[in-house]
This record gives C-alpha cells, structure tokens and sequence, in this order.
C-alpha cells in the first residue's frame, strides 16, 4: 500500500504537469474556467467597487454635440478639453450615448464594458491557443486588478481599440489577411494608438501575401480611414485629421506613468523626445532586419532593391514557401513586440495605456523564456508599478525596465523556441501545389 501511494502521487503529478503544459485532452478547460472566473470577478468588481469619473462624460460631453449636428472637429469639445480621437471613437460613444440614457446611467455602461471586456479575453485566449501558449500562462490574463479598472470602473475607448487590435492579430493568425486590415484600421480609427503595431502589420501582410498584394490591402486601409472620417471632411478636413492624428500633442508631466523618473524638465524637453524618437526607430529596425523578416530568408537590402526595380523579389513558389513561415506564432510575437517597443519609447503612458499592455507581457516573457519562476515575479512587478497612483520615481522605473525586459526576452527568444505551426502550415502549402 505504500509503494501504490508514491505511484499514485507521482502519476497526479505529472497528470497535472501536463495539463498545465497543454499536453493534456483536458488543457483546454483551464482558459475555460479562468473565463467563467474572470465574468464573475467583472460583477464582483462592478458590485462591490466605486465607478471613478475620468473621461466618460467629456466623451459624453462631445458625442452630444455630434448628436446635434456637429461636424467641425475644431469645434468639439468636452470637459476634459478638445476631441481628439478618431471617428470611430465617435460613431462607437454615439451608441453608448443612446444605450445609457444620455451617459446618465453609469451601471448599463459598467455591464456594457463588463461584457466587452469579456469578448476581448475571449479573442486573447484564442490568440494565445493559436500560438500554442501553454495553459500555466494564462491565470495571468485574468489577475490584473489595473485592467480591470480601465474596463469596468473607467470605461476608456482604448477598450475598444484594444478588442479591435487582438481580432486583427487572431485574423491574421488564422490568415484572414483582408479582413484583418480592415479590422486593424477600424481599431486606428477608434485611437491611433494602434499606430504603434502598424510596421508589424506591414511586415506581416508583405510575408503572408506578397509584395504584389500589399499596395492594395495597404489602400484598403486607407479607405477605411477616409470612409470613417468622411463625415467631418466637408465641414473642416484640416481640422479632422489635425486633432484626430495629431503627432504633435504635449503630454502632462503630472499624470504620466513611465519617464517621472527622468524629472519635469527633461521630460518636457525637445532633445529628450528626438531621442525617444530615434531609438524607438533604431530598435524597430533592427527587430525588422534580425527577427521579423526571417521568415524572407533573404537580407533587408535584397529585398529593397527587387522591390524599387517593381518586381517580387520571390518566385511563386518561393512567396508560397516564405507565407507559410507566416505562423500564429510569428503572428503574435511580431505584433505584440512591436507593440511593446512602441510603448517602451512613448514620451508618455496614462493609466489607460495598459489596456495594450497587460495582455501582451505575459506571452512576451513567456515566449524569451518559459520558465514560470521567471515570468511571474515580472509581471508582478509590472503589475505593481501600474496601480501605484500617482506615479512615482520608483514606479516609473519599473514600468520602463519592465517593458525594456520584455523587449529584450522577445528579442533573444525570437530565434530559441521550435514553431510547432510551422509544420501545418508546410503541409497546407504542399497540398495547395498539388
């Protein structure tokens, strides 16, 4: 009986060491329960935690005046100080103007993100299913006392923007290329914050369909842009897309997350942004030369000159065989990097940033390395450094390091870790030559 007792201990062991792995049939129930989990903790939250007032009613305050025939982007504004954000942010705060009484009724916005929340988890755990992520990472998806917030106790439009950018990454992931870029594009047209990922989406589309494809998916996009924003072009064009997309905003040293440490001055000055400017294009050049552009097997410089010489730099062959490299995986650490080196060279981060962040750490450590003893102590302290209100010097170093870590993981993890995609999507190509 006791020799049986070992065995049978040692059999749960590993029993649960592989459904924690995903090596299990029944791996697939974790991100089952911990979305059942996280529905019920939303209502906790909503139930036993005050709604705290930030934006809501500027949005509220500006979609009014759309409402009664606004037009001019100059002209709208709320208590918070002018729109700033695409049209899509206005057509989707339009809704919820009328769903909620005006905005008056704070609870039926509360249950609307609720659910919102819950249909972006939704698409995260696909994304990370499609990836092949194992289930002992995701627990992290669901514990972010700071997402939550953003969600259900604030009600920011970056909300949105975040659900529209994980359905682009599950769209390409599962090589939907056009309806990806337009996905991608209604997102930018909600926040441009989704600027940030856009070299990403670039690369991606020249992998998965050819240099031949990308001019027209990169006009589709455009349409896109200029099919949401055409109701303001008539009134003030000028004025849409200078307060819309407008590059040049000079952020609070007051209420930013990351760089306090670096003091008001410096932060405010001119030098430091050029500098963030120039190392956020240098470190996306060299993720796109050593990591993004590997499945080409081909150098940056060969592939340039085809293209001036308006040709494909691959045969059809070749362009079939560089696609099919295009896996969920690269997909999602492409995206998710690009992501991430964006907001680590940002001149400044509010609270509601994290909405792009909190769902993205946890693969990016993963994916440099897959040790849990690693993982969790970072995105512990990322998570710490993200509640601390208001910011401190001490906070906002965390929540730079931790970013320029994770940068650093997905760099050096990008050439260590097997694609078990790659295969399938080998095999599919194979089966399309036939």
């Amino acid at each position: 009986m006791s020799d049986k007792e070992p065995q049978g201990l040692a059999r749960a062991y590993r029993q649960v060491l592989d459904i924690a792995y995903g090596r299990h049939p029944y791996s697939y129930l974790i991100p089952v329960a911990l979305w059942v989990f996280d529905a019920i903790l939303c209502q906790l939250v909503i139930w036993k935690v005050p709604y705290t007032e930030i934006d809501w009613v500027a949005y509220m305050q500006q979609v009014s005046q759309f409402v009664s025939g606004e037009r001019d982007y100059m002209k709208m504004e709320g208590g918070t100080g002018p729109l700033v954000y695409p049209a899509a942010h206005v057509y989707i705060y339009t809704a919820l103007y009328h769903l909620t009484d005006k905005g008056q009724n704070i609870y039926m916005a509360q249950q609307i993100f609720a659910a919102l929340y819950m249909v972006t988890l939704a698409v995260v755990m696909l994304c990370y299913w499609q990836a092949k992520v194992p289930p002992y990472v995701y627990p992290l998806l669901v514990l972010s006392k700071r997402l939550h917030s953003i969600f259900v106790l604030r009600c920011f439009n970056d909300c949105f923007a975040a659900l529209f950018l994980w359905l682009a990454i599950f769209f390409f992931q599962s090589r939907l290329w056009t309806l990806g870029a337009i996905v991608y594009s209604w997102g930018l047209g909600i926040k441009m914050s989704l600027l940030l990922t856009l070299p990403a989406v670039l690369v991606i589309l020249f992998l998965g369909k050819g240099i031949g494809r990308l001019p027209n998916l990169v006009w589709l996009m455009v349409q896109v842009q200029l099919a949401i924003g055409v109701l303001f072009f008539a009134a003030n064009w000028k004025g849409y897309f200078g307060r819309a997309f407008e590059l040049s905003r000079q952020f609070k040293f007051e209420w930013t997350v990351n760089w306090r440490m670096m003091g008001e001055e410096t932060f405010l000055s001119r030098e430091f942004s050029l500098a963030l400017l120039g190392m956020h294009a240098a470190v996306l050049l060299i993720f796109v030369v050593a990591r993004w552009l590997r499945p080409a097997q081909r150098p940056l410089f060969s592939l340039i000159r085809s293209i001036l010489q308006f040709k494909s730099p691959f045969t059809t062959l070749q362009q079939l065989q560089v696609s099919s490299r295009v896996t969920p995986r690269f997909v999602m650490t492409t995206m998710l990097s690009a992501n991430v080196i964006g907001l680590l060279f940002a001149r400044s981060l509010h609270y509601q940033f994290y909405a792009y962040l909190a769902w993205a750490t946890p693969y990016l450590l993963w994916y440099g390395s897959p040790s849990p003893a690693l993982i969790g102590p970072i995105w512990l302290a990322q998570e710490w450094a993200w509640n601390v209100f208001p910011s401190t010097d001490a906070s906002s170093a965390m929540v730079v390091n931790v970013m320029a870590i994770t940068v650093l993981m997905a760099y050096f993890g990008e050439g260590k870790r097997v694609d078990p995609g790659q295969a399938d999507l080998v095999a599919k190509v194979k089966a399309k030559r036939k």
